[in-house]
Parts: C-alpha cells; structure tokens; sequence
C-alpha cells in the first residue's frame, strides 16, 4: 500500500494554469459559493443548515488531514512542508470551530484569512497534479471549500464582519506571521513564504526581491482586506438610504 500510494503521488500530470480543468474547477467553485448559502438560507429549517455547515466545514479540514495521512503512509510527509503553517491550512483546521461553535471572533479573523488567500490561490494555484488527481481535489476543496464556509456562515447564519473584524484580522496575520519565523528557522522551513517565493507564479513575483516583497505582501494583505469588505461597505450604505 505504502509504495502504490508513493507511486501515485509522485507520477500525475502537472497542473497548468488557466487550463480547461482550471476553469472548470473556478466555475464549479463559484456556482457551489454563490448557490449552496442562498439554497441553504431558502429552504433549509435551522438544525438542516447547522448540520450542512458543520458537514462543509469537516470535508474542508478532512481534505487536509487526509492529505497528511497519506503522505505519512507514503513515507513523504515532511515537516519542512505539510504542517499547517501556510494561512489557509490553518484556516482550513480551525473553520470546524467557526461553524460548530459559532465562534465569531474565529469567524472574523478567518474571513479576511479564507477569502484572500482563497482568491489569490483561484487566480495562481499551487495545485501540483490535474484532475482528477487527489492533489487537485485536495486544493481546490481546501482553498475554495474554506471561501464555501465562510460564505455559508455569513449568509445562512448571519455574521458578518466589520471594520473592527479587519483591524483584528490584519494584527492576527501579523502574529501568525511571527510566530511562523521561529517555525521555519528551527525547521529550514518555508512557511508562509516568509524565506522566498511560491514555485508558482504569483503576485509575489511583482514585489521585489527577498526580503522587500515581504513589505509588499503587508500592504497587498491589506488591500486585499480592504476589497473583501467593500460589499459590505456598499451594503451598510444602501442600508442608510
């Protein structure tokens, strides 16, 4: 078993970006966002959607930990790579407690995390195989199945964030940035992508060299913050028409 599954993560068809299996995944991604909360909301009573909230949730964090198993099995887990210290897999192992327990100070953090990060893997995916590899489903079901969530909780089980939501975001993305220095000192690591850039192509690569594009990353963090909570800006102006 250990082999076929060494055999099967080290032999795919490396994923391409902008692909047609990469937009298909975005269409199917954002049909599933834009539908399943609105679908939710509409015709679910309130236990149906705690139970679909919490189901969506668990497949999210199970995608990672299975991915995790099995490199174990493989023998190919390494410290150096699978831990949760890149933003969305932590958020992929906390966003249980968000929609179990409705935990809105988790929520508000990982919103700002989720949605982001989230976009920013859509448009530059690390995904390493094709479909119908594990390694894609893995992806996208952990970086968009997160967006999913959180979607989900603000719509069907209306939270939502505000302006102090992204002031705590933003100081918690700078302590897990923190904390995550020691981590890939002690490890040689690369978390984070504190010690250089993705593999693959991405807005990083605009930003200068190491360690400048560090700087850079702050202020595109907070601008991309700033465009996830424009629809609420716009909402809460409507509102006061």
């Amino acid at each position: 078993m250990r082999e076929s599954i060494r055999e099967y993560f080290t032999n795919y068809e490396p994923f391409q970006a902008f692909s047609a299996h990469h937009l298909w995944a975005l269409v199917v991604s954002i049909a599933l966002i834009i539908l399943v909360p609105i679908l939710a909301k509409r015709y679910l009573n309130k236990n149906q959607q705690s139970i679909l909230g919490i189901t969506i949730s668990l497949i999210v964090m199970g995608a990672y930990l299975l991915w995790i198993s099995l490199e174990m099995v493989a023998g190919s887990f390494d410290v150096k790579l699978h831990l949760p210290f890149h933003l969305c897999r932590f958020a992929d192992v906390m966003i249980p407690i968000v929609m179990w327990k409705r935990n809105y100070r988790l929520y508000e953090i990982l919103f700002f995390w989720g949605l982001s990060g989230g976009i920013q893997a859509a448009i530059s995916p690390d995904a390493g195989a094709t479909f119908p590899h594990f390694f894609f489903i893995r992806f996208w079901i952990c970086h968009m199945g997160l967006i999913l969530a959180l979607v989900y909780a603000t719509v069907v089980y209306d939270m939502r964030p505000t302006w102090g939501s992204l002031k705590r975001s933003f100081i918690a993305l700078n302590v897990f940035f923190l904390v995550t220095i020691p981590v890939n000192l002690i490890l040689n690591a690369n978390y984070f992508w504190i010690c250089g850039k993705p593999p693959v192509a991405s807005l990083l690569d605009y930003m200068g060299p190491w360690p400048w594009y560090i700087l850079s990353a702050e202020v595109l963090a907070l601008i991309h913050f700033l465009i996830v909570y424009t629809p609420f800006i716009i909402i809460d102006r409507l509102k006061a028409k």
